[in-house]
């Protein structure tokens, strides 16, 4: 796949992941939480899962292959149960600092 083509594929994946991720923290802690959005789309986290660029634009191709609702269900199913269990370990550490 031509770079630039990732690129662009990968732009598109970083914006669906950022309306997801905003949308998620907003319906489950009720306020912004602009550090939890970093940690849920840094390259760090996103490393876990692969090179973050092409990560990303495996999201980018989600989304324009089978839409919106697709690229998030498919973000809450391969992503967000590790972000779940990082954040919760992160509490866990903070209770018992």
């Amino acid at each position: 796949m031509p770079s630039e083509q990732l690129q662009a594929e990968a732009w598109v994946g970083d914006a669906v992941l950022c309306l997801y991720g905003r949308l998620r923290i907003l319906e489950r802690g009720g306020h912004v939480d602009g550090a939890q959005y970093q940690r849920m789309s840094s390259n760090q986290f996103l490393s876990a899962f692969g090179e973050p660029t092409a990560v990303e634009a495996e999201l980018g191709r989600v989304y324009h292959e089978q839409g919106l609702a697709a690229a998030f269900a498919w973000i809450e199913e391969r992503w967000m149960p590790l972000f779940d269990r990082q954040e919760a370990n992160r509490s866990k550490r903070r209770g018992a600092a």
